[in-house]
């Protein structure tokens, strides 16, 4: 083989099925989800606000994931095989939840935040791309949409937070 040249088996590497991406995308929302739930009560009342409406936006994202792939009209779609994105270990990764411990400051978490919602704009971007026309790429395309509007919004949150002396 070639240098330059990829192995029929790293090309299947390479790739995974929908269904599979499928179900890292609901852990991802789900832990999430819950992460948010539980720091409302933890974090100041200066961005509880924010943390509610983050639990509420990954629960409204879970359930997208979830009605899509309980659709009998998708099923054959879910199983078509599309490339791993680049951004899908970092994405993969954001699983795993940090401890902010019982009095997290408004940065830390800002910054969490920030991290996880640039993780899924990126996943669900290459995600939109590496799928066919049809209501996978529509939810995908949504979904990044909505990621990019969330961590645009934390941006500038964090901006004021930060530059305002509110840390």
């Amino acid at each position: 083989m070639k240098e330059g040249q990829s192995s029929g088996r790293e090309k299947l590497q390479s790739k995974k099925s929908l269904s599979e991406i499928l179900e890292v995308a609901i852990e991802f929302e789900r832990t999430a989800r819950d992460f948010y739930n539980d720091l409302i009560p933890k974090v100041s009342k200066q961005i509880r606000y924010l943390v509610e409406e983050l639990a509420e936006e990954e629960q409204r994202h879970f359930d997208l994931f979830n009605e899509l792939k309980s659709r009998p009209d998708i099923e054959q779609h879910i199983q078509a095989m599309v490339d791993t994105p680049a951004s899908d270990k970092r994405f993969s990764d954001c699983i795993h939840l940090p401890d902010l411990g019982d009095k997290p400051d408004d940065q830390a978490v800002l910054q969490y935040a920030l991290g996880r919602e640039h993780a899924a704009m990126e996943q669900y971007h290459a995600l939109a791309e590496s799928t066919e026309p049809g209501p996978i790429k529509d939810l995908f395309l949504y979904l990044a949409n909505e990621e990019t509007l969330h961590k645009n919004q934390l941006e500038r949150l964090y901006y004021e937070t930060i530059h305002s002396g509110g840390v």
